[in-house]
């Protein structure tokens, strides 16, 4: 870290790999979407490296840039909700829809599991979605989400139980996730 602060253009290489994964995981997981992902992590490191001048050391490296990775993915989130989809085709009744990264589409796609924990995420809000991202894909503990959320810990707790009842909730009321026997609703473990 020192080093890349200083200029050595191999240490801070280093540290951007070392980190790269879970910065996207945790940007998949809050946008819901491939590209959108792949946009607010390439936003995310560009402004890792902007600003690690000002990395001051009073959090981990890691919390600092999940920090910088929520707050991308929330920037692309609002980008998102300004930016219109195109409709390549048009048949009369069922437009095509051609997604930014045809790839990252079909690729979700071949992963059910994925797509229905990306669908039952994106039914979160952000309040319980962004702690139980932070906690379940990128490993923080509770003291490091509640720095990168600027929460109290018991906070952090409480949205992180709460997001997760939604969560499987939502999970499980999804098609295919239904009990065989209407009578006898299933139990969690």
């Amino acid at each position: 870290m020192t080093a890349a602060q200083g200029g050595d253009r191999g240490a801070l290489d280093q540290l951007l790999r070392r980190h790269y994964d879970r910065v996207h995981a945790v940007c998949r997981r809050i946008t819901g979407h491939e590209a959108d992902a792949a946009d607010a992590t390439q936003d995310a490191m560009i402004a890792i490296v902007r600003n690690l001048a000002r990395f001051d050391g009073r959090s981990s490296f890691g919390t600092w840039a999940y920090r910088i990775a929520t707050n991308s993915s929330l920037d692309e989130l609002r980008r998102r909700k300004r930016r219109a989809v195109v409709s390549t085709t048009d048949d009369g009744e069922h437009p095509h829809l051609e997604l930014v990264d045809p790839a990252g589409g079909s690729r979700i796609e071949a992963i059910g599991d994925h797509l229905a924990l990306d669908v039952a995420l994106r039914s979160l809000s952000d309040e319980y979605r962004l702690p139980v991202v932070l906690r379940d894909v990128a490993d923080l503990d509770y003291a490091e989400i509640a720095a990168v959320l600027d929460l109290p810990p018991g906070t952090v707790r409480s949205r992180i139980a709460r997001g997760r009842a939604a969560l499987a909730k939502a999970l499980s009321t999804q098609p295919g996730n239904q009990p065989t026997d209407p009578e006898r609703p299933s139990r969690a473990p």
